[in-house]
Formats: structure tokens, C-alpha cells, sequence
């Protein structure tokens, strides 16, 4: 079981909530030299971590006296750590200097990672696992989401998989006669009735924002399609046209009716989950990160048996699915090509076959990995989230994933003031579409 502290650390960590620094790899336009170093670099599998991060430093230790023994016998782990503020400045000037770690948190966004491999200074972990057959390691719904982060290629492994969607208290459902709803009309209707009956509908993180700017990014992609953000990206479409700004003028309808409670500014992340968890609002949106706190029965006052989870709604009408899970993959590790020795390789083959399960098992995360083995007594509702997964081929992204890191903040910064009145759906999508259009 997950203690609330580690829970709270690895909310920090997780790609989705960070924004990237702008240091630009200008020192590493060459190839990394390919094949394997040697001397001393081949007797260390080096690992470098963001410092707030423990749980995947954890489960390499945990590996490297047990399943990958054979590995650490071969290539000695050596864990080291970098404060998350300081990380994307400090690989980028590891990547220019041609000194990057054997494996290592791959950064705060997306473009970290995709910068230092233009320099062809990482791995091909896809093409890696299927020479060794192990193609299957990473399981559909995570490479198909590692695919839409990393333009279609596989050079990161994915420490965690997170679903995202709305939890919501069966029993505040069931005393209001509300099924789970399958559409934006059905989940707007059964907020309508929550609030009726004096129950608040939402509770969310007002405070730092991007719980609220995952509604909008679920909405467009339900009713415009799973590109419809990379169409953003790559300029074929506007933030300001008429179909996202609907979006955004959906999820401030929620908040002018109050649905998120009153002060949701205020809010911040522990005290949303501590609303829900007290059974003071019905319905949280958030990933499956927040099982750990789930399976804490000392923060958990409704229990477990009385939560359940539902996949954003479909738009009635729109080119998207419910079926689409948006998702991310906590903190990606790539993989230097440099470094990449005997030792390293055999570590890569003992991380796909055994961290899923190892990582289940101690830490009581799901990851990106198929899992083998006896992980123990999973809980119930945990177990129904790993069964969702199995069935997902296809995620979606969350709403700033492919944004620059201006436009991220000022998304999340201005997010509190769309569903509280401060801005209009049309102003707030217009400071973005304005960073976007900066770059």
C-alpha cells in the first residue's frame, strides 16, 4: 500500500504537470558515438533521477538484488539525482557534453527528450525490445501513448501509466438515482441533480489549475477527434476557432452554475482529494496516481467499495470516444546511446521483463509494462483500473502536453479564472493561442 507521502511526491514527478526549461542543446549536433564505452563506465549502470522522485530509485534497487541480479552482477547500478527545477538545464548540458547517464528521467516535458534525440544521442528502446523479443513489454495503450507524445517512436520507458478520468461516490449516486453517465449532456445533467440536492458536483484543483484544463483537453478531443490538439501543435488549426472555444465555454458553464464549489481558486491539490475523499463532492477528476491515496483508509473516509471510476463522456455527435483514455506515462526513462553497453543492454531486457511487476508490487503503481509474476493482493479498485487498461489500444493526451512551456503555464495560471468568471472562454483561449503562436 502506497503511503500518502510517496503519493504526494510522485504527483510532483509526473510528466504532466511540469513545464520544461528553454535551454537549447546548441553543443550537441553530432551523433553520440554508437556501440558500447568502456573502462569503468562499463562496470556502473547509471541511473540520474529527478531528487523529489524515490519510488522508481526504489524499484531498480529492489531489482538489482533480486530479478536483475544477473544484470547488476555485470553493470553495478548507481543511482544520482538532480532537484526537478534544475533537471532540464542540467541533462541538456550533460546531452552537449556527450556525458549523459546510462538511463535517466528523460525531463519536465516532451521536448527535452525529442531535442537530445535529433542529436541521435538516445537509444531506439522499440527497436531494442524487438530484437530481443520483447516487443510486447510495453503494453498497446502505453505505446500508443509514448507514440503521441515522441512523434510516433519509441525511445522511453514508461515507470507508470496513468488513466485519467472521473472517480465518482456510488453512494451520492445512488441516493440521487444518477446512472454513470455516457455522454456531456448525461454528466451535466447529473451535476444538475447533485447540486439540487445540496451536493457538490465537482471537486477540483483550482489552485494550480490543470485539473480544470484537463476538462477542456477532454472535451475537444471527445468532440473533435484524438488529433485534434496535435492539429494545434502543428498549426492546421487554432485554439481560437470556434469548435475549441466551445470546449472551453462547457467547462466555465460548470463553474458559473458552481458546480466546483465555491473559492475552487483556492483550492489546492490535497484538499480537493481530502473533499472527495470525505464524501463532500461526487465526482474528481484525476489520474489512476491517485490510487495510493485511494487505498489509504486513514485519508479514504467513503472506502474504496464506494468509489467508482468512469472514462471521460462522450459528445453526442462528435468525432472522439469515450473509449480513447486520455493518459500519460509518469516519468519516461530514455536511455544514452553512448552508454549503451552489454551491461546496459542486459539491464534494459531485466527492466522489460520485471519492472511492471516489481513496481506493482512494492510501490502499488501501474506501469507501462506488462506484468509477470506474483505482484501480491492487488486492490479491488485498482485491479477494475488495470483491467480498463488492458482493454485501451488507444489514448489521448492531456491539454497542454504539446504546448510550449509559456503556453502551459499561462493555460493553467488562467484556468481558475475560466470557471469562475475573471476571463471569458474566448479571452482564455486567446492567451494561449497568442503563446502558442510565439513559440
Amino acid at each position: 500500500m502506497l503511503t500518502r507521502e510517496r503519493k504526494r511526491t510522485q504527483v510532483v514527478t509526473f510528466l504532466g504537470l511540469a513545464t520544461a526549461g528553454a535551454l537549447l542543446l546548441s553543443a550537441c549536433s553530432g551523433s553520440s558515438p554508437a556501440g558500447g564505452s568502456t573502462g569503468a563506465a562499463n562496470k556502473e549502470f547509471t541511473y540520474l533521477s529527478f531528487a523529489e522522485n524515490t519510488s522508481i530509485k526504489d524499484t531498480f534497487t529492489s531489482l538489482s538484488t533480486g530479478s536483475c541480479s544477473t544484470a547488476e552482477a555485470d553493470a553495478k547500478l548507481k543511482v544520482d539525482n538532480t532537484p526537478q527545477a534544475a533537471y532540464d538545464q542540467s541533462i541538456q548540458l550533460k546531452a552537449g557534453q556527450m556525458d549523459l547517464p546510462s538511463i535517466f528521467a528523460s525531463g519536465n516535458s516532451p521536448q527535452i527528450a525529442k531535442d537530445i534525440e535529433s542529436s541521435g544521442a538516445l537509444v531506439d528502446i522499440g527497436a531494442e525490445l524487438s530484437d530481443m523479443g520483447l516487443e510486447d513489454a510495453i503494453i498497446p495503450a502505453a505505446k500508443s501513448t509514448i507514440e503521441a507524445l515522441y512523434d510516433g517512436k519509441v525511445y522511453v520507458l514508461p515507470t507508470e501509466f496513468n488513466v485519467e478520468g472521473i472517480w465518482y461516490n456510488k453512494q451520492l449516486f445512488a441516493a440521487n438515482g444518477i446512472e454513470v453517465p455516457a455522454t456531456w449532456d448525461d454528466l451535466v445533467a447529473a451535476a444538475d441533480t447533485l447540486s439540487a440536492a445540496g451536493v457538490q458536483p465537482f471537486s477540483a484543483d483550482g489552485q494550480d489549475g490543470w485539473p480544470l484544463t484537463r476538462l477542456v483537453g477532454n472535451y475537444i478531443y471527445r468532440s473533435l477527434g484524438p488529433d485534434a490538439l496535435a492539429k494545434v501543435a502543428d498549426g492546421s488549426a487554432k485554439l481560437t476557432d470556434s469548435e475549441y472555444v466551445e470546449a472551453a465555454q462547457k467547462v466555465a458553464d460548470l463553474g458559473a452554475k458552481g458546480y466546483f464549489g465555491p473559492s475552487v481558486n483556492s483550492i489546492d491539490y490535497m484538499t480537493a482529494v481530502n473533499q472527495f475523499l470525505s464524501g463532500d463532492a461526487a465526482m474528481f477528476y484525476m489520474g489512476s496516481w491517485i490510487l495510493g491515496n485511494f487505498n489509504d483508509p486513514e485519508a479514504n473516509k467513503i472506502g474504496n467499495d464506494n468509489i467508482g471510476f468512469m472514462p471521460f463522456p462522450a459528445v453526442e455527435g462528435g468525432a472522439g470516444s469515450a473509449d480513447q483514455l486520455a493518459a500519460n506515462v509518469g516519468v519516461p526513462l530514455a536511455m544514452s546511446k553512448s552508454r549503451y553497453d552489454d551491461g546496459a543492454k542486459q539491464w534494459l531486457e531485466c527492466i522489460a521483463k520485471n519492472f511492471g511487476a516489481q513496481s506493482l508490487k512494492d510501490q502499488g503503481v501501474i506501469t507501462g509494462f506488462k506484468v509477470d509474476g506474483d505482484v501480491g493482493e492487488v486492490p479491488a479498485l485498482t485491479q477494475s483500473v488495470q483491467d480498463q487498461i488492458a482493454t485501451t489500444t488507444q489514448t489521448v493526451l492531456w491539454f497542454e502536453a504539446l504546448f510550449t512551456p509559456k503556453a502551459s503555464t499561462t493555460s493553467q495560471t488562467n484556468a481558475s479564472l475560466l470557471v469562475t468568471g475573471g476571463v471569458s472562454p474566448e479571452q482564455f483561449m486567446e492567451t494561449v493561442q497568442a503563446d502558442l503562436d510565439a513559440g
